[in-house]
Formats: C-alpha cells, sequence, structure tokens
C-alpha cells in the first residue's frame, strides 16, 4: 500500500531531479477529498480544452507542451503531505495551483497559498458553505479564490497566468474567449430571427 512518505520522497524526489522545465508540470491541481472530484473537473475539462495535456508520469512527459498533474491532498488527514506538496511545488516545475476544499473549513487553498508563497494558488470552494474560509486570508497573505464550484474559472485563471510568458497559452485563451463570444452572437442573433417562442422549441 502506498504512505503518505511514498509520496513525499516522490516530490522531494521530483523536486531535486535535473529537469528542463519544459518537461515538467505547468499546473498543479489539489483537492482534498477524492470526493471532490465532480467538482474539480471542471478544471481538467478547461486545461484540456485550452490543449494541455494530464501528466501522471514525472519522468515519461506527454507530447505536449503544457501538462497539468493531480493529487489529492488533505490538509486536516495528511498534513505532511500538504506541505511537501508546497514546498516543492515551484522546485518541481510548477507555475501555479489550484487547490479546491469543501465543508466549513476548508483549509487546504490557504495553507497551500502560504506554504508555496510565492506561487500563485487559486482556491475552490467546493461547496457554498467552504467560501468563507477559503478566502479568509489574512493581508500579506493572499490566494485568488473563484465562486464555490467554479473550477472551469479557476483553471482559465491559471492558464492566464501561463499566458503572460507563454504565446501558445495565450492564444488558446483567445481562441477560447471569441469562441464564447461567437456562441453568444449566435443566440442572439436565432432569437431575434426566429422570435422567442419558436426559439424556446428549439432549445
Amino acid at each position: 500500500m502506498t504512505s503518505v512518505q511514498d509520496l513525499i520522497d516522490r516530490l522531494e524526489a521530483e523536486a531535486a531531479a535535473d529537469r528542463d522545465p519544459e518537461t515538467t508540470p505547468d499546473v498543479g491541481i489539489i483537492m482534498g477529498s477524492d470526493s471532490d472530484l465532480d467538482v474539480m473537473s471542471g478544471a481538467y475539462d478547461a486545461l484540456e480544452e485550452l490543449g494541455f495535456a494530464e501528466q501522471t508520469d514525472f519522468d515519461d512527459p506527454p507530447e505536449e507542451r503544457f501538462t497539468y498533474e493531480s493529487y489529492v491532498v488533505s490538509a486536516h488527514r495528511t498534513p505532511e503531505l500538504m506541505y511537501a506538496y508546497g514546498e516543492t511545488a515551484e522546485a518541481r516545475g510548477l507555475d501555479v495551483v489550484i487547490a479546491g476544499a469543501g465543508g466549513k473549513s476548508a483549509d487546504l487553498p490557504n495553507m497551500t497559498a502560504s506554504i508555496a508563497y510565492p506561487l500563485p494558488v487559486i482556491g475552490v470552494p467546493v461547496q457554498e458553505k467552504s467560501v468563507d474560509s477559503v478566502i479568509g486570508m489574512p493581508t500579506g497573505a493572499p490566494i485568488v479564490a473563484v465562486d464555490a464550484g467554479k473550477s472551469f474559472n479557476a483553471a482559465l485563471s491559471a492558464a492566464q497566468v501561463l499566458a503572460r510568458q507563454h504565446d501558445e497559452v495565450r492564444a488558446a485563451l483567445v481562441e477560447y474567449h471569441e469562441d464564447l463570444v461567437g456562441g453568444v452572437a449566435e443566440v442572439s442573433r436565432d432569437l431575434h430571427d426566429l422570435g422567442h417562442e419558436t426559439f424556446r422549441e428549439r432549445r
């Protein structure tokens, strides 16, 4: 059975490895429990829509230039793993971390932001009752946060961080936005041309 120490050893080995930044994960996705996966899947969807690939093996990265990784990291059940993840994130090549957690004590995003500082961390409250916990950081300990359940937006924000340095990511974001705008324009045209009754029947 894999132990927490096994995972910590893996992270520390990756941090110590002499790797080309182009072959390391760019975005980290962590969540407090596998029960958060349904909500956090939006982050995977957004990144893959932008051309990112999931990297499951640090030593055998996918062919795609931009990648992401994911782990379950519980702030309360495995605090030592949370510390190791935050402390090694930048050394392992990550540019930004998306952290999701639920419940009233949704501490994973906040604590990871403190540990990984100055690496940006985007917090995702998995439930409405998690919002205050995620955004409640004191002055001088920043975290970026999205609304409850909005992991898709968190991934878009993560891509925006990368887009400042990578033209490929910027181009993917621009294309996504243009498609979004085009979709609204098409719906607007159809509503006008068909009339509201026919439009509703065809939805």
